[in-house]
């Protein structure tokens, strides 16, 4: 008996000894088969860091597979379950063998560089529940066979070129749980089959090109926790029972669609939501009470929508809300006084809205508060002097394009982290406090159009100096206020970070200080319509990276000074309406990227150097009212994409033949250059005026009314006759006046409202297109058709309305005599109105 039991044990040894030997030998056919769908897998990958995946001794034959960087697999049958090389940086495509691991239960990689389709043979992976592939580079459909991978649990396709539409198959997956294929070329809609996956928790879709209107059906779900549908062209309603299928739903995303109807009023189910986008869709009507049951919510964005209303103090009961914003709509009524409550809130956006009132005090009391917009409402009263306001983070605060009076606050020196203010276009007064000086962080600073002046008494230590110490300061704008400061030699002393300063219309005064040309990455300089005298420093040149520099309409003489020509990024140079003198320096035409020069009535003397001829961007040339003479250079032809040129009241002599070969379609002012008088305002192309030895004009089919050419002895003009949109004075007495350009825009408005030209063949003898439009009883009957083709047919009378008032203005102007034509300021007056009619029209649905 014993030895029948010491032999039991031996056999049972020996068969626990081979038995891993029999299973390895069972299964090594298949273990191959993993080993061969890998190799097949590298040898698909075009790049790869060194030392990452496939190192030495990695991925090779000579090491078992399952230890392979990124692959895992089963102990028991030792085959490959998972393969993870996320991140890792590979080129390539993605082998069809990899249909081969018929075990593989997670494949994941995503944020590589694969390129190529998404092979077919992933349906063959029937034990796969995770599918994970974002941010690669793939192309082409989502296979259609992915709907044999029925364990599929999640996924991830997003961020690649993926087009097609999405498969219907999709949903016959019924252990889907994410979605996410957000960030490709999708297009189509959205099938209605994805609301057979009863077990979906997350739909990610968005930045496609999806149409059609999203299936409601999808919110039957009762699994669903986030809809994610962002920037695509989708439509449709939201239930206004939206969460009532739907209980465990936390975030709807659905900005930037075209969703229509009112905003869901019963928010009793929506227990869980914490972000709710809808902005920027065609949503109407107002906010309702409903969004005050929703006491989790951290994210409400209801933005670019039709919505009005008044602003619903019920806001002030979400006591998570970190971010709210409401802009451009419509929406009316003050800001809740008792906001305050908010203290989780970060973000407030209300700009481009109706509000009114004053902006409650102790919304600055909200520590969390990092962003403050109020921009474009109508807000008025004046600002807490309260200098225990602290709003320790907030960063931007934008109360522009409002009413608010009064001064600005010492206290915003105490909300220290501020980086950008803006407060222009208001109605605040007195001195600019020199303790903005103390925000080290700030980088935008917009104080223009107000009553704003400087502190009298400190011109040495005034609020600019005090700007110095904004060590981050980029953007400083203080124009159109009422300053009547000096500016200080100090305003060299900004930092380098410093681009742009504006100060136009300030009533600056004194001299440009030397300092400033120690601003070496200032890129726009406008100091235009004030009262700065002196001459030009030379330090200007020190500018490197000066883009526009704005002198215009102050008092400044002497020389240009020649380190201007220093200034190679320059685009546009104003320096007219000043004093001075001395002639263009000839380095002028270095500044190669110059688009705009304009140097008019100033006391330039000497003729126009050649070298401006080779500025092939120029764009704009003003030289007029100066003193300058010489012959007008053939190079001007070199100027082919200039849009304007004014060398009127100077002395310069050339004939019209040497002009109008340069430009082939150019307003030009010639007026008044000695023995050179030309066309105002003219179309010259080549194809629309000949000219012959007497320097006749014939007219082309654009129908140019005049042409004045001068004889040799520039004492007798030669008139044409006029057809079309010049004044029947400058045919009949070659009179030039404003009155003529005011005919021309009346017969300009008659042929945008017609679609005729007055030279259009119908016009013949004494019959012209105002007298045609004149003679008819009903005038609407000259009215193009396609000016009516509206969809909303109650808008039609608005609409006939406005059509009337521009034929009306057009034959106003357009009268046969000067004096019975309207004056520029009424013509203004009446164009102003029937733009504001026209907006109010398309506001309402036209």
């Amino acid at each position: 008996m014993m030895l029948i039991k010491r032999r039991s044990i031996l056999l049972l040894l020996a068969f626990l000894l081979v038995q891993p030997c029999i299973l390895h030998l069972s299964h090594s056919s298949n273990n191959f088969t993993d080993q061969s769908a890998l190799i097949a897998f590298k040898s698909e990958i075009s790049f790869h860091p060194n030392d990452t995946v496939f190192s030495a001794g990695n991925w090779s034959t000579t090491t078992n597979f399952c230890d392979w960087f990124g692959v895992s697999c089963s102990r028991r049958r030792q085959r490959v379950t998972a393969l993870n090389l996320s991140h890792v940086g590979l080129q390539g495509t993605i082998s069809p063998h990899i249909g081969n691991l018929s075990f593989l239960v997670s494949l994941d990689l995503g944020y590589n560089s694969f390129s190529g389709f998404l092979p077919h043979e992933i349906g063959n992976l029937h034990r796969l529940r995770e599918l994970w592939l974002p941010n690669n580079l793939l192309e082409g459909n989502i296979p259609p066979t992915l709907h044999n991978c029925q364990k599929l649990e999640v996924l991830y396709l997003y961020g690649n070129n993926l087009n097609g539409s999405i498969p219907k198959d999709l949903g016959m997956l019924p252990r889907l749980r994410h979605i996410r294929l957000g960030r490709n070329r999708l297009m189509g809609t959205i099938p209605s089959s994805l609301g057979n996956l009863s077990s979906l928790e997350v739909l990610e879709l968005s930045q496609n090109s999806l149409t059609g209107a999203f299936p409601l059906v999808i919110f039957n779900l009762s699994s669903l926790e986030a809809i994610s549908i962002i920037r695509n062209n989708l439509s449709g309603t939201l239930p206004m029972d939206l969460c009532s299928h739907c209980p465990n739903l936390q975030g709807l995303f659905i900005s930037f669609n075209i969703f229509s109807g009112k905003l869901p009023s019963q928010f009793n189910n929506c227990r869980e939501l914490i972000g709710l986008s809808l902005s920027y869709n065609k949503f109407d009507g107002s906010i309702s009470k409903g969004f005050g049951s929703l006491k989790k919510l951290e994210y409400l964005y209801l933005g670019g929508n039709n919505l009005t209303g008044n602003f619903p103090p019920i806001i002030s009961n979400l006591s998570t809300l970190q971010e709210f914003a409401s802009e451009n709509n419509s929406i009316k009524g003050s800001i809740p006084s008792d906001l305050w409550r908010l203290q989780n809130l970060i973000i407030f956006h209300v700009e481009e809205n109706d509000l009114t009132g004053t902006i409650p005090q102790n919304i600055f009391n909200i520590t969390s508060l990092q962003v403050l917009d109020l921009m474009g409402n109508s807000l008025s009263g004046n600002l807490s002097l309260d200098s225990k306001i602290s709003c320790p983070n907030l960063e931007r605060l934008l109360l522009d394009v409002n009413k608010i009076s009064g001064r600005i606050p010492s206290y915003l020196s105490n909300c220290s982290n501020l980086v950008l203010v803006d407060l222009s276009v208001n109605l605040l007064s007195g001195p600019i406090p020199r303790s903005l000086g103390n925000l080290k962080y700030l980088k935008n600073l917009d104080l223009s159009e107000n009553q704003l002046s400087g502190e009298p008494g400190h011109q040495k230590h005034s609020f600019l100096t005090s700007l110095t110490s904004c060590t981050s300061l980029e953007l400083l704008y203080i124009h159109l206020n009422p300053l009547n400061i000096t500016l200080p030699e100090t305003i060299g002393n900004f930092s380098d970070s410093l681009k742009a300063i504006g100060l136009h219309q300030s009533q600056i005064k004194g001299q440009i200080p030397i300092g400033i040309g120690s601003l070496k990455n200032l890129t726009w300089l406008d100091l235009s319509s004030n009262n700065v005298s002196g001459n030009l420093p030379s330090t200007l040149g020190g500018l490197e990276e000066l883009q526009r520099l704005y002198l215009a309409d102050n008092n400044i003489g002497g020389n240009i000074p020649e380190e201007l020509c220093q200034l190679i990024r320059l685009g546009e140079l104003f320096l007219s309406n000043n004093k001075i003198s001395g002639s263009i320096p000839n380095c002028i035409g270095n500044l190669g990227l110059l688009q705009k020069l304009n140097l008019s009535y100033n006391k330039l003397i000497s003729s126009i150097p050649l070298n401006v001829w080779n500025l092939e961007n120029l764009l704009f040339l003003d030289l007029s009212s100066n003193s300058l003479s010489g012959s007008l250079s053939p190079n001007i032809r070199k100027l082919d994409v200039i849009e304007y040129v004014n060398l009127s009241h100077n002395q310069i002599t050339g004939s019209v033949p040497s002009i109008i070969g340069a430009f082939e379609s150019l307003p030009l002012d010639y007026l008044h250059n000695g023995q050179l008088e030309c066309v105002v305002h003219c179309d010259l192309k080549p194809s629309n005026i000949l000219l012959d030895e007497d320097m006749v004009a014939h007219v082309g089919d654009f129908g140019i009314a005049k042409i004045l050419a001068e004889n040799k002895d520039a004492t007798q003009t030669k008139t044409i006759g006029t057809i079309g949109y010049i004044a029947p004075e400058y045919g009949s007495e070659g009179r030039v006046s404003t009155k003529g350009d005011i005919y021309s825009y009346g017969i300009i408005l008659l042929e945008m409202i017609t679609r005729k030209k007055p030279t259009d063949e119908m016009f013949v003898g004494e019959l012209g297109m105002r007298q045609w439009i004149a003679s008819l009883p009903d005038k609407m009957e000259v009215v193009d058709d396609g000016l009516l083709r509206i969809e909303d047919r109650r808008d039609v009378t608005v609409m006939q309305t406005i059509l009337s008032s521009i034929l009306e203005l057009g034959l106003r102007c357009s009268e046969e005599l000067p004096d019975e034509r309207l004056d520029i300021k009424d013509v203004v007056a009446k164009v102003n109105k029937i733009k504001l009619a026209l907006l109010g029209n398309r506001n309402n649905g036209v």
